[in-house]
């Protein structure tokens, strides 16, 4: 009988050399982290990782994050040998056109990937977010007699990770929450792509977590599998998030790179990879060589996996018995489904030419939903009333109190950021999160990676523009309204007035293909006659048309989002007093209206109108796409002030008299 710590031996080896021959194959990759944490993933997954490999879904599966995401052959070896649907031709085409086996781990690519890392420090702050979900679902739905939903996320970080400013966030707030269902291996191997990490990094790393309120446990050899797999138990029996710091050696192995950065991010070369292969007696050939009692060792994950499902299948049917309800609720929110009926009850607003910000406004519509979609967790980087983000009727989730439907995430957007990315890729929960739009660039790369992964997460950021007036142009959003659209797949959303405010967060809370950001005002913004203009529905559409004013066709068109729509109805009414033809068009989303048909789009747009003017409280920058050639843009290109919103935006040219005049000219070219 083959002795079991033999096998254990070659299975790390296995582990090491696949990912190793992975990027050698590829000529491309990071081969350092995969050798140096070989026998840190091999404990987790075959001793402690509790999943599927033939239902990467499993609700109740464990959750593994490889938060150094370029480290990325190490996962595709193990869900390799364990048995998911990735070929061993999978591994062969790694980082290549077309392959499921990208440079970075990207969730949806790759069955099993749980999130899309690479950026470091997010993957961190995201399995925050997937424990907090985890404990909150715990909360609400399980009973003395059937923990339905219990299970850890393990993740593997790195001294990357650690360093950037989100892990910190990050922890603080875990720490604060007692998430001890979080369980993150430190691959403590001192080597960054400069070199030493005594050139940048020599605070005492445990001391750092303990301040946050983790637990702290050292494994002095990386390698050493009983050490890491006693190390692992411990951090189950405790109710504090825990950091388990493995010593390490980068490129583990490789005779000459192993403790260098040259180990970080080079293919090793048949030369260093065959000698690291031969000094433990590794075939040099076949590359991808796996032995067939280790591939047998590592897939017995499937039968354990089918038999852990199977268990907990059984587990529901008792759960459903006990309590029908709750099982179908549970069900529901697992699957991703909306209620019947989460759309209605939403507020009608009466027209009121003195209005109100649609801020408030989207607080009102916020709790409409809420009474209907239960699973809608929302939370603010500590803007609570600013945001107009609070639930009625419930209460923060706090240690003990997971149950509760609002996180105060505190002064950490970049954090809140990445853990509402990962709340939204737990499945349960409806995620949303605010702060101030010109804070969006603190939230920026997590919005960016919510859109390539495709998650539903929701975007609130308020004080849009320069109406928010006295705090001056440190607060006030100029460029960002650009930047953000610019994101592909991203909905950007900015309602004129109330009722598209609440015609907004229905398209949002509809979306599940991914994020949706909506953008409200500080200041008040009249609520439109919706008698005389077009039914705020329009926003599903992207932009419509308000109404065409004056008595004959309309000449010219008048397009903006947000507090410059009553500004061009302003406008346009003076025009239409002039004997002009004004088509009036609010236009809160340039990717619904993108994603209309071509029909649709001239018919808001015709071509025939060429004189086109777009009013915009920030740059200019991608209007041109509907003003044409012979359109203009009033916008601000420049950085804002400190004065009251009214005082800004005369100075600014954002007044009617100024979009008239604006208007003149471009009538006079076209007659002309």
């Amino acid at each position: 009988m083959t002795d079991p710590k033999e096998i254990q031996q070659r299975a790390v080896q296995t582990i090491r050399f696949l990912a190793a021959d992975g990027v050698q194959n590829a000529n491309s990759g990071h081969p350092g982290l995969p050798m140096g944490t070989a026998a840190m993933a091999y404990t987790i997954w075959t001793r402690h990782l509790h999943f599927n490999p033939q239902n990467p879904q499993w609700a109740n599966r464990d959750r593994f994050v490889l938060s150094g995401g370029h480290g990325s052959m190490l996962l595709y070896s193990l869900l390799h040998l364990t048995g998911f649907a990735v070929s061993l031709d999978d591994l062969m085409h790694f980082r290549q056109w077309g392959s499921i086996t990208p440079g970075h781990p990207e969730v949806g690519q790759t069955p099993g990937v749980e999130v899309t890392t690479g950026p470091l420090g997010q993957g961190f702050a995201n399995g925050v977010g997937m424990a907090l979900a985890e404990a909150h679902l715990a909360a609400t739905f399980n009973t003395p007699e059937n923990p339905i939903i219990d299970h850890y996320v393990y993740a593997i970080v790195t001294d990357g990770d650690l360093m950037e400013g989100v892990t910190a966030e990050a922890a603080s707030l875990a720490g604060h929450l007692q998430l001890g269902k979080l369980i993150y291996l430190y691959d403590d191997n001192r080597i960054s792509i400069d070199g030493s990490t005594e050139l940048s990094f020599t605070e005492d790393r445990g001391a750092r977590f303990q301040a946050y309120g983790w637990q702290v446990l050292h494994v002095e050899d990386g390698n050493d599998v009983e050490a890491l797999d006693q190390a692992i138990q411990a951090a189950k029996a405790d109710p504090r998030p825990s950091l388990i710091i493995c010593r390490t050696h980068i490129g583990y192995g490789l005779p000459t790179r192993q403790d260098t950065s040259k180990a970080h991010g080079e293919p090793p070369g048949d030369e260093e990879l065959n000698a690291a292969k031969s000094r433990v007696g590794w075939p040099e050939q076949p590359r991808f060589f796996i032995p067939e009692d280790v591939l047998a060792h590592f897939r017995q994950a499937l039968q354990r996996g089918a038999q852990w499902e199977k268990e907990w299948n059984q587990q529901f049917a008792a759960y459903k018995k006990q309590d029908p309800q709750k099982a179908a609720e549970l069900h529901r929110r697992l699957q991703g489904e909306l209620p019947a009926g989460w759309d209605q009850d939403l507020p009608v607003f009466p027209a009121d030419p003195k209005g109100m910000a649609t801020r408030a406004a989207s607080g009102k519509v916020l709790n409409a939903l809420a009474a209907r979609l239960p699973e809608l967790v929302s939370g603010s980087a500590d803007l609570t009333p600013s945001n107009n983000t609070w639930l009625a009727n419930t209460h923060a989730i706090q240690p003990g109190a997971y149950d509760g439907r609002y996180v105060h995430y505190g002064v950490r957007e970049h954090a809140m950021g990445y853990i509402l990315n990962g709340i939204t890729l737990h499945k349960g929960i409806i995620a949303l999160g605010g702060t101030f739009l010109v804070f969006a660039d603190y939230n920026r790369p997590a919005i960016r990676l919510s859109a390539l992964s495709h998650l539903p997460t929701l975007w609130l950021f308020t004080h849009d523009s320069i109406g928010l007036g006295e705090d001056g142009p440190t607060h006030q959003p100029v460029e960002q309204l650009a930047a953000l659209r610019a994101i592909p797949n991203l909905n950007v959303i900015r309602p004129a007035d109330a009722n598209e405010t609440a015609e907004a967060w229905a398209a949002a809370i509809r979306r599940r293909n991914g994020p949706t950001l909506l953008a409200f005002t500080r200041q008040n913004v009249p609520t439109l006659d919706r008698e005389r203009f077009a039914p705020a529905s329009g926003l599903h559409r992207g932009a419509y048309v308000l109404a065409d004013l004056g008595d004959v066709a309309p000449q010219i068109i008048l397009m903006a989002s947000g507090s410059e729509v009553s500004l061009i109805i302003e406008a346009g009414e003076q025009l239409a007093a002039e004997g002009y033809g004004v088509r009036l068009v609010s236009f809160p989303s340039w990717e619904l209206f993108d994603a209309q048909d071509s029909d649709y789009q001239k018919h808001v747009l015709p071509r025939s109108i060429e004189p086109r003017l777009a009013v915009e409280a920030g740059i200019k920058m991608g209007w041109e796409r509907y003003t044409g050639q012979k359109g203009a843009v009033v916008s601000i290109e420049t950085f804002g002030a400190s004065a009251p919103a009214k005082k800004l935006f005369e100075e600014y040219g954002l007044t009617a008299a100024n979009v008239v005049a604006q208007a003149h000219q471009l009538l006079g070219f076209i007659e002309n």
